[in-house]
């Protein structure tokens, strides 16, 4: 199947990421959003960033008129219909995203594959709910989806060669580099992150250095350009909280569990950078 028609489910950072990759590689795409400003809130956020590009000369006004051309919005799941793959990337809740995957398999044509932009559950639960676990596949992307080019592509055991053929060359026909990875909690990257982090966050909850030291310190000495806690507030803290709930679930090991000192930000509100607050404070 050639895969022309993209749907995007979810139009966070995200969601709204990934459908502009999508459409600036001469896609048709339709991203969907329940809550009608939020979705307007992603389709506005595109627009920007594409407009800033023109103002860079990165981008001619051409390329902008030609993306934003290829770019629907839509309330509902119905427009995926037509659609030859479609990329959930809505928050990590599993129950919610096996909700979606049933839907999908109802509403969709038999032969489109189902993605999970999914960074830490199991892919194969999702697969199950679909009714069509053959077609279905993790497609990882990393924040900002614009700007990192990494994504992991992550197959289950019923996923077939033919569906994980189609996504690596879809993949190289929006200009990502994979890597590819069994299902398994967190995969490549979250496996070894998230317990760095949550070291760096211990170490700030029991005085050994302030969060910004800890960052400057991984910068410089370990030439990241990022630091764990910066990482953290990037990602999102409550996001952190659901893949340390998925993975120390699945792995049992205290590595993978959120430390008070993430979980009592998150309950006042300091999400990180969506929020303006988190270990950092952002305009």
């Amino acid at each position: 199947m050639t895969i022309r028609d993209v749907g995007v489910v979810g139009c966070g950072i995200m969601g709204a990421g990934i459908a502009q990759v999508c459409a600036a590689h001469g896609y048709r795409v339709r991203v969907s959003e329940e809550d009608p400003e939020r979705l307007a809130r992603g389709i506005a956020t595109i627009r920007r960033r594409l407009a800033r590009e023109v103002e860079r000369g990165r981008l001619s006004r051409e390329r902008h008129d030609r993306t934003l051309s290829r770019l629907d919005g839509a309330a509902t799941l119905d427009g995926f219909a037509r659609s030859d793959l479609v990329i959930e990337a809505v928050v990590e809740d599993l129950p919610l995203k096996k909700r979606l995957f049933e839907q999908l398999g109802a509403v969709c044509k038999p032969e489109a594959i189902l993605a999970s932009n999914t960074s830490s559950l199991s892919l194969s639960e999702m697969a199950a709910s679909s009714g069509r676990p053959e077609r279905a596949i993790g497609i990882h992307f990393f924040n900002p989806p614009t700007v990192l080019p990494l994504v992991e592509v992550i197959s289950s055991e019923s996923t077939s060669t033919e569906t994980i053929d189609e996504i690596m060359a879809f993949c190289d026909s929006i200009d990502r580099l994979t890597v590819r990875v069994k299902d398994s909690p967190g995969f490549i990257v979250n496996r070894l992150l998230v317990p760095f982090i949550f070291d760096a966050i211990r170490m700030v909850e029991s005085g050994i250095a302030t969060a910004a030291d800890v960052d400057q310190g991984c910068k410089v000495g370990l030439n990241h350009a990022l630091g764990p806690l910066a990482t953290a507030d990037l990602i999102g803290l409550d996001t952190m909280i659901h893949i340390s709930d998925a993975m120390f679930e699945e792995y049992g090991e205290a590595r993978f569990k959120a430390p008070s000192m993430l979980r009592r930000l998150v309950s006042l509100g300091h999400l990180g950078r969506k929020s303006g607050r988190g270990f950092f404070e952002y305009d």
